[in-house]
């Protein structure tokens, strides 16, 4: 049986509302937090090691620690809900269903930190989502949990929602930054790091919804509770987003290192009726593509990186054998060519000509130079950005190009689809 620590709650109808969560043990967590020193605080996220759940991985604990102390300036906390990750819907749900969680994990989080203010980035699509959590955050005004001397105690949290505008760069922490800034959603040089200089010039961190949802329960239930239910250096569990030719698509909470056959097989019900696995994209668009005999693995940060891909936002894109690659490439081009910001000449040119090179191949107007001038494209745009978004867009590619190559080629000698007339899902 499979431990649920953060959605289960989700099935309860009234799960947003602040008496509900109390009814459940909410708000217990910050009471023994605002009882500890704040060092002791995140020793405790060290110990469970959390990772960032947004994709990068990097550990929670670790992040929290680079936050200067006592320095004299205000300390922020900057929540990304700008969930823009194609294949990915986890952070959606927890904003649904379970606001008061994560304003219990921001609350510990900005405790540890010093840090008086945070801002909590919603994606501009998720109207309904943000409405509840601005609730959510009314409630707990009322109740003395955040304002000015939260829970009777002398630490003063203010809490407020910004909306974005639908941009996928403002899911980069600094051109999200600088969208609550009121500035252009674009990345900036590093360093100065967000915990040296980040909001309004002042020490920031930044921690996906997940990831902070995740801390009411290591400091009920310990960091060395936490860190045993998942993997090795990787500790809880995760919500994995499958989505796809399954018979059972949605959201999954499972282990830290959860074998990502079964998930796929067993827990989301295995390939609908007639179709055979072609791919696996194991963690959001941006993530390298697995061919169905290498899926056979634990899906955790380290064992996926060692396969060559990314466990990413857990987003897991399920591609049947009727589905053309090229024309699914064609269709994730667009989208980064179009999302790039266009600050840095490697993203802004080199998406725009990966759409133009990948779209001539799918109309049937592409010759075989034009495989080889792809991966040159590619190459040169990893690692010549400010931000990883050149490097999301070319990674798939690379990959897909690497794995597929022969559906490229008959593409090409053809002068069309070898799948042209079957159904696509």
């Amino acid at each position: 049986m499979n431990e649920l620590v953060i959605s289960k709650r989700f099935e309860k109808a009234d799960s947003h509302l602040l008496a509900s969560y109390e009814e459940d043990g909410g708000y217990l967590a910050v009471r023994k937090a605002l009882k500890m020193e704040p060092d002791a605080v995140i020793e405790e996220v060290k110990k469970a090691n959390l990772r960032g759940r947004g994709g990068a991985g990097f550990p929670a604990g670790i992040k929290w620690s680079f936050m200067p102390k006592d320095d004299g300036r205000d300390h922020y906390l900057c929540v990304n809900a700008d969930e823009g990750e194609p294949g990915t819907f986890k952070d959606r749900a927890l904003l649904r269903n379970d606001p008061h969680q994560l304003l219990e994990g921001m609350m510990i989080a900005c405790y540890s930190m010093r840090a008086e203010y945070a801002y909590i980035y919603v994606r501009g699509e998720m109207w309904e989502e943000k409405d509840i959590l601005w609730k959510a955050i009314h409630e707990c005004r009322d109740k003395g949990y955040l304002g000015k001397g939260i829970f009777g105690s002398k630490i003063n949290l203010h809490v407020a929602v910004c909306t974005g505008a639908g941009a996928y760069i403002c899911g980069e922490e600094t051109a999200m930054i600088n969208s609550i800034e009121g500035l252009r959603g674009e990345p900036r040089l590093k360093p100065p790091f967000p915990a040296v200089s980040g909001v309004f010039s002042m020490p920031t961190t930044v921690n996906n919804v997940e990831t902070l949802s995740n801390v009411p329960h290591i400091i009920n239930k310990g960091g060395e509770w936490f860190s045993n239910l998942g993997a090795e250096k990787d500790g809880g569990t995760r919500l994995f987003g499958v989505s796809g030719a399954v018979k059972k698509p949605g959201l999954y909470e499972r282990p830290q290192g959860y074998n990502l056959k079964k998930l796929i097989f067993e827990d989301a019900g295995g390939m609908l009726d007639g179709h055979t696995l072609q791919a696996v994209i194991p963690g959001g668009s941006s993530c390298p593509v697995l061919k169905p005999d290498e899926i056979d693995v634990a899906h955790s940060f380290d064992s996926i990186r060692d396969l060559g891909s990314m466990a990413g936002s857990a987003g897991v894109i399920v591609i049947p054998d009727n589905v053309c690659v090229v024309k699914a490439m064609t269709n994730l081009a667009s989208f980064y060519s179009h999302e790039s910001c266009g600050q840095c000449t490697p993203c802004r040119e080199g998406t725009h000509w990966i759409h133009m090179i990948i779209s001539r191949i799918e109309e049937g107007q592409g010759v075989m130079e034009d495989i080889d001038t792809l991966i040159d494209v590619c190459n040169n745009m990893m690692g010549n950005t400010i931000c990883p978004l050149a490097d999301a867009a070319a990674m798939p590619m690379l990959s897909f190009v690497e794995k597929f190559r022969e559906d490229f080629e008959e593409h090409i000698r053809l002068g069309h689809c070898p799948k042209k007339g079957q159904l696509e899902i």
